[in-house]
């Protein structure tokens, strides 16, 4: 058998030359311009190569080792599909249990209202024939210690492996903090419960007290560095204060989980996850680990709520499959896929089972159980992933440097970047710089809300300022702001006729054809009825079938050639009657017609959110 090495006889092709073809095909425009900057700060080329993992520190690192970026299982790439559950009655909650876990989830988590209180009755009613140290077991609300108690009782009582209880308790005094700019009972006596915990915990290992809610960050509509730096920092700040109060730092590090949400930036998301179990096992070691395995993150991922819509709500399918994807190559312990109707429901078995089912066809159909970090190696992913790190820990510093989370917290510094980071997503949607499919793209025009039982879903209440010691972070919807000025056409439209938009198409078959598109596309985001023309043929007869229709809003669709005598000619006979519109802005003809009046055009440079606000308010909406 030959050992000849396959292409062999072909020269390398070095990266200038690589560059140098890519010009060309540009046509003279430089390279560099193919070169983007991501919105956390660093440049991503357009094509990387097996050279660009040259100072890639961690590229030797094996699975399962430190510092585990390639995560924390030697052979394979197993997480648990978790499933949350409002607790509302413990023996039909536990029915729904014991039917779950034999549909494949194997982590619930059980979500307990504000005047709910359970203790070690309720909680064996609700756990009546689960095996705690086979399926995981989340808990958030209640009295914390109350219910790790009752756990530690009841897995005894039961027999039940304490080596094997898996589960976690949503301990998490910094994020409440965040949430709501003030401790429940006060600083000290919120953070001073983390060490009875721990005394209370100290026989479940596998047992997380603390999770770092970090998804507050994301779902505030922060980026991908600032979730890893400020919840690394929320963890540093935990681990200084455990051990400082005599908790090793062994056991510290193994008792918090992180709680991430999974946004639709494919490959970022893959990268943020490797990343920060690189961090994490970084910062903690830096607190005298005597057991590398301590230094494991342990993470738990949802999918994002910043990117959910509630019209064309079924996209949001899409969305959480492609997240799903990212979180499971990233390498997470835990997933929770939210049902595509959370936004505005409390979901129920259609939603919950789509919801589940996304992970289990990844796991079993799919086999993205089967490969320890699928993502090695590939040069694109473990530059991000490097990126990410350098960013992030220069960041982590920074906060150090002013004191801790808390403190910086305290002064505003973490609210602050946030802000500038979701102000900058907001004005990509405005813009449709960035897409989020059928609200500000694409929107299905023949969907209507009506009037909603409850408008919380898309007005928020306020908060209660009397409590208030630093600004919390605000969390909402990307799509909100669309929505709600959708919302606002529809509902005027149950008392009043629908807004029309109606096209005046005329001239260049190809221009008027693409511009009632985008027109379409356009006034559709507001809810607006829209009616479309396959052309007229005469200028007066379109302006007698504009009169016949009756519209609220005419828009002019054709080409800058034939704006030049159309435009002026309808403007002037339909400007008495009716909103009259331009699509497009031809430059040479804006100053002339805004000298006859015509003041509205919609462009692709045109801030959609607002002028659509601007319409509104001209038809009384």
């Amino acid at each position: 058998m030959s050992d000849k090495k396959l292409f062999k006889e072909f020269a390398p092709v070095l990266t200038s030359q690589w560059e140098e073809k890519i010009e060309k095909d540009l046509k003279g425009k430089p390279y560099s311009k193919l070169i983007k900057k991501t919105a956390e700060g660093f440049e991503i080329k357009p094509f990387y190569r097996e050279e660009d993992l040259d100072n890639i520190p961690f590229k030797n690192s094996l699975p399962g080792q430190f510092p585990f970026v390639r995560g924390n299982n030697v052979q394979q790439n197993s997480w648990l599909v978790r499933q949350d559950i409002t607790v509302n009655n413990y023996k039909e909650t536990n029915k729904k249990i014991l039917d779950l876990s034999l549909k494949g989830v194997d982590s619930f988590g059980f979500m307990f209202p504000p005047e709910s209180n359970p203790g070690e009755k309720e909680l064996e009613i609700l756990l009546e024939n689960i095996r705690a140290d086979i399926l995981e077991l989340n808990f958030s609300g209640g009295e914390s210690g109350k219910i790790l108690q009752a756990i530690d009782t009841l897995a005894k009582k039961y027999n039940r492996d304490l080596e094997k209880v898996k589960g976690s308790l949503n301990v998490d005094p910094l994020g409440e903090y965040t949430l709501n700019g003030h401790f429940s009972t006060g600083e000290e006596e919120n953070i001073a419960l983390l060490p009875e915990l721990f005394k209370i915990g100290k026989h479940l290992p596998d047992f997380q007290l603390i999770t770092i809610n970090a998804h507050l960050f994301h779902n505030a509509g922060g980026g991908v560095v600032s979730e890893l730096a400020f919840a690394l920092a929320m963890g540093a700040a935990y681990m200084t204060y455990l051990t400082d109060k005599g908790v090793s730092a062994d056991e510290t590090a193994s008792k918090i989980r992180v709680h991430f949400a999974v946004g639709s930036e494919y490959f970022m998301e893959i990268a943020k996850f490797r990343a920060f179990k690189l961090l994490w096992s970084k910062m903690v070691n830096a607190y005298g680990l005597s057991n590398a395995e301590n230094a494991k993150a342990h993470l738990h991922v949802s999918s994002s709520l910043w990117n959910k819509t509630m019209y064309d709500p079924y996209v949001n399918m899409l969305r959480t499959t492609t997240e799903t994807m990212s979180a499971l190559i990233g390498g997470i312990n835990s997933m929770t896929v939210l049902p595509f109707d959370k936004v505005f429901s409390r979901g129920d078995d259609f939603s919950e089972r789509i919801a589940r089912n996304q992970q289990l066809i990844l796991k079993e159909e799919s086999y993205f159980d089967k490969v320890a970090d699928p993502a090695a190696g590939s040069y694109y992913i473990e530059n991000l992933t490097k990126e990410l790190i350098n960013q992030a820990w220069k960041l982590f510093l920074e906060v150090e440097e002013q004191g801790g989370y808390l403190s910086a917290f305290k002064k505003g510094i973490i609210q602050n970047r946030i802000e500038k980071e979701a102000a900058e997503k907001d004005r990509k949607l405005a813009f449709r710089k960035q897409s989020i499919l059928g609200v500000n793209q694409y929107p299905n025009i023949n969907e209507h809300l009506g009037v909603l039982n409850d408008e919380s879903v898309l007005f928020p209440g306020s908060i209660e300022e009397d409590k208030i010691e630093s600004q919390p972070l605000k969390l909402y919807r990307g799509a909100m702001a669309f929505e709600q000025l959708r919302y606002r056409t529809d509902k005027f439209a149950t008392k009043n006729p629908r807004s029309k938009v109606w096209m005046f198409t005329y001239g260049n078959l190809a221009m008027r054809r693409a511009r009632s598109q985008f027109a379409e596309n356009f006034f559709g985001v507001a809810g607006f009825e829209i009616i479309d023309n396959i052309g007229f043929k005469t200028i007066d007869e379109g302006i007698k079938a504009a009169r016949n229709s009756k519209p609220d809003i005419v828009v002019l669709c054709a080409s800058d050639e034939d704006y030049e005598t159309m435009a002026p000619e309808v403007y002037d006979a339909l400007k008495n009657d009716f909103i009259v519109v331009l699509a497009g802005y031809p430059s040479a003809l804006v100053e002339k017609l805004k000298a006859k009046g015509l003041e509205n055009f919609i462009h692709i440079k045109s801030n959609i959110l607002e002028e659509l606000k601007r319409y509104q308010k001209m038809l009384e909406v």
